[in-house]
């Protein structure tokens, strides 16, 4: 009788919001996660023995020197280059969360290390992952919608909105020198340049500071404010806004913000083409939104209708709801499978995002940054 598979031995490092995300997509894709790695030992003790974890690790050390196969980063955008870098010259496979790096310099470091040393390194630009994402994509890359003469949209939040709300990703040391666009301008970027086959060359951009001081304590992202700390200046963005054109030389917009009230996350993607138009709002994921000129219509999620990449992802039965968890999965899944692949069982699949797109993200965010800074057009490297 064959020797069944041995389980999935994985790794977290953090154990916020995104950090329990990671966690749950790792079971779910059927790995088990042995160890977490939190701000402090004694916590690492504690929310190993809530996950029901083997080790609350003390140290990045430690995480390298044990057996687990791949170690998910979930931890502040400051540590995830050196943390990535030590753990891939250990030889274990990464998913960091984004950015890699808090600059275009380190993002290139750990893009540099993760080819040499060969392992599967991926980043969760996870909207890539909903079902109706993979048909807007095959849609607008098709003949029939036509050439491609504007991209726009905007991505939208207001957690920030509250002048006592704050978290460690408004600390430069620890978020990095942008915010906004950062955090969210990159996923915006990202789903625009993949779905339309297109990349942003130039760009001109601006940025907004509102809230000129924040609470000092950090918290965690999204939580309730703190009312007893004492205030420190702001200088990473609370709102950014973007002019482009691509290397096809379309026109393009976007308005990143964290401020508007009312928006929770509303990730608004839209690409005018010659014959149709077609429009992604997050905050609907079940349905795509097919502009023409006679008519408009409303595509929604069917594992039975549709491009073969939207009928692998639609996990559920039309109707029933599938949203940011199950698009999350789906790229725990595909990096696991990378894994596999890897050892030659099964391919690589279709839409992964590597460390190439963490340092596409920081190269666009440095752009932007320096846009903001000059108040001139500056051309994305790259």
């Amino acid at each position: 009788m064959a020797k069944p598979t041995p389980r999935r031995r994985v790794a977290v490092l953090g154990a916020g919001m995104i950090a329990e995300v990671h966690r749950r997509a790792a079971m779910l894709a059927g790995a088990d996660v042995v160890g977490v790695l939190a701000s402090t030992p004694k916590r690492s003790t504690a929310v190993a023995a809530v996950w029901g974890a083997e080790v609350g690790y003390r140290s990045i050390d430690e995480v390298a020197a044990s057996d687990v196969e791949a170690v998910h980063i979930c931890t502040p955008n400051a540590s995830h280059v050196p943390y990535a870098v030590q753990l891939m010259e250990a030889g274990k496979h990464v998913l960091c969360e984004k950015p890699l790096g808090i600059s275009l310099d380190d993002a290139r470091h750990a893009a540099t290390v993760a080819e040499q040393t060969g392992v599967v390194n991926t980043m969760p630009f996870a909207y890539r992952f909903h079902p109706m994402v993979r048909e807007m994509r095959s849609r607008v890359q098709s003949e029939e919608f036509g050439p491609v003469n504007l991209m726009h949209g905007s991505y939208l939040q207001d957690w920030l909105l509250d002048p006592r709300a704050t978290s460690w990703r408004v600390d430069p040391a620890s978020g990095g020198p942008s915010r906004a666009f950062g955090d969210i301008g990159s996923h915006w970027c990202d789903l625009v340049e993949w779905v339309s086959g297109d990349r942003i060359a130039d760009l001109v951009s601006t940025t907004s500071i509102t809230i000129k001081q924040r609470p000092a304590a950090t918290s965690a992202s999204f939580s309730a404010a703190d009312t007893d700390a004492p205030l420190v200046d702001v200088t990473t963005e609370d709102t950014a806004l973007i002019m482009f054109r691509t290397v096809g030389d379309v026109a393009g917009s976007a308005v990143i913000s964290q401020l508007s009230a009312g928006r929770k996350n509303r990730l608004w993607v839209e690409i005018d083409g010659m014959h149709a138009s077609a429009v992604f709002d997050q905050e609907q994921p079940e349905q795509l939104w097919i502009g023409g000129d006679a008519a408009t219509h409303l595509l929604v999620r069917d594992p039975h209708q549709g491009s073969s990449e939207q009928r692998r992802l639609a996990t559920l039965p039309a109707g029933h709801a599938q949203g940011y968890a199950q698009c999350f999965e789906a790229y725990v899944a595909d990096s696991y499978a990378a894994i596999d692949a890897q050892r030659g069982v099964g391919q690589i699949p279709e839409g992964l995002p590597t460390f190439a797109d963490g340092v596409r993200a920081a190269t666009i965010c440095d752009a932007m940054l320096r846009s903001a800074d000059s108040r001139s057009w500056i051309r994305v490297q790259g």
